[in-house]
């Protein structure tokens, strides 16, 4: 009986330093996901894969669809990279991170030549070009290859994720004020109303290439200054 004191303490510490180590653990993948998302967000933020951003992006539907293209070809190469980070040499990594990530985009663009073939016309060369996405060679260069499969898969999901969300917002707007409207239905009636009083019409610009910069410009002029009132305030 008086021997049993003896090793709770021990015990409680080993709990505490096990507890601490599942917590932080916790804390490095919540980091990893949604990094992404918004503090190192492709788009906005690491202004990456603008081509695709400013091309496709003249509708919700057409965002989408990149996005959720180059989300799951990111996932795929992200975790076959990982998986194979220490079998192939680094004289010829880029080559064949380009081969790992050709395949799945070949993968993604039969998928939707076959079961969406009006989005995949609507999206075009810019399908088959996924492969030199940088934001998807860069993942699988600056992360994939030094980390984990867990890992890598959080950074893929939450960089993907993170593209999608860009390219969702500025098709939204592009789509909103150059047509009016959203999934391809009206939202504002412009004829009847007191609407009707402005006299306003679609900005037809916004739907062609001038108006997917300007909405870029904005957002990205929106984003630096709420940075500099944060550090000011």
């Amino acid at each position: 009986m008086r021997g049993r004191p003896l090793f709770r303490p021990a015990i409680l510490i080993e709990t505490g330093y096990t507890r601490d180590i599942y917590r932080e653990q916790r804390m490095a993948h919540t980091r990893e996901f949604t990094k992404g998302l918004l503090a190192e967000n492709p788009v906005f933020v690491l202004v990456l894969g603008l081509c695709p951003t400013l091309a496709v992006s003249t509708s919700v539907e057409n965002a989408i669809g990149m996005g959720a293209a180059a989300t799951f070809v990111l996932l795929m190469s992200n975790i076959l990279i990982s998986v194979l980070r220490s079998v192939i040499p680094s004289k010829i990594r880029i080559p064949a991170y380009i081969v790992v990530i050709a395949s799945f985009v070949t993968i993604v663009e039969l998928m939707m030549h076959g079961y969406v073939p009006q989005l995949y016309a609507q999206l075009g060369i810019f399908v088959p070009l996924i492969v030199v996405n940088c934001i998807i060679l860069g993942r699988a260069e600056a992360f994939a290859s030094k980390n984990s499969i867990f890992d890598s898969i959080l950074d893929a999901l939450g960089m993907g994720l993170g593209f999608s969300i860009a390219l969702i917002v500025i098709g939204s707007i592009r789509e909103l004020i150059g047509s009016n409207n959203l999934f391809g239905y009206q939202v504002f009636d412009l004829q009847n109303g007191i609407l009707k009083v402005f006299h306003l019409k679609p900005v037809a610009i916004m739907t062609l290439a001038p108006g997917g910069f300007l909405v870029m410009g904005f957002i990205l002029a929106f984003l630096n200054w709420s940075k500099t009132w944060k550090k000011e305030s």
